[in-house]
C-alpha cells in the first residue's frame, strides 16, 4: 500500500489508535491541518478538537484530543495528546458539565492562574462538544 502512512495517537494513559491511514485531519496551532502520505516533516502543537483518520481500505476513526504535539514524517504521523478520547467514548453530559464548571471558575477571578486554567478547560469542553456534533452529523 504505497499511499498509506502509519498513524499513532497516544495519550499519557494509553494508545488510542495505531494503524495505516490514507489521510489525517486535525486542529493545528495555526489552523486545520490535512496530512497525506509523504508529507513534509513537521512538528507543531495541536489545539483541542477532533482528529479524523481516514483508515486504509475505507472507514474513518475519530479521536478527540485536548491539545498536545503532532509529529509528521514522510511515512508516519504521531499525535502525542495531553488527553485523548475515542469518538465513540465521548460523553456529551460530561462535556456540558465541564463547560459549566469552567464558566463558573471564570466568573470567580481570584487569581490569573485560576482564570487561565478555566479558559483552557472551557476551550477543551467546547472543542469536545463540537467533536460530538461532528460525529452526530456523520451518523455515528
Amino acid at each position: 500500500m504505497a499511499n498509506t502512512m502509519q498513524v499513532d495517537v497516544v495519550s499519557a494513559e494509553e494508545q488510542i489508535f495505531s494503524g495505516l491511514a490514507e489521510f489525517v485531519a486535525l486542529p493545528g496551532e495555526a489552523g486545520e491541518l490535512g496530512i497525506y502520505p509523504k508529507h513534509t516533516p513537521l512538528i507543531t502543537r495541536i489545539r483541542p478538537g477532533a482528529v479524523r483518520i481516514q483508515v486504509a481500505g475505507g472507514g474513518e476513526e475519530f479521536v478527540f484530543v485536548a491539545g498536545g504535539i503532532l509529529e509528521v514524517q514522510p511515512n508516519g504521523v504521531t499525535v502525542l495528546a495531553d488527553t485523548a478520547i475515542r469518538g465513540g467514548d465521548l460523553d456529551e453530559a460530561k462535556a456540558l458539565e465541564a463547560k459549566k464548571q469552567a464558566e463558573e471558575l471564570m466568573l470567580n477571578k481570584e487569581s490569573k492562574i485560576d482564570y487561565a486554567k478555566a479558559q483552557a478547560e472551557m476551550a477543551a469542553a467546547i472543542a469536545q462538544l463540537a467533536a460530538i456534533q461532528k460525529l452526530r452529523s456523520k451518523g455515528r
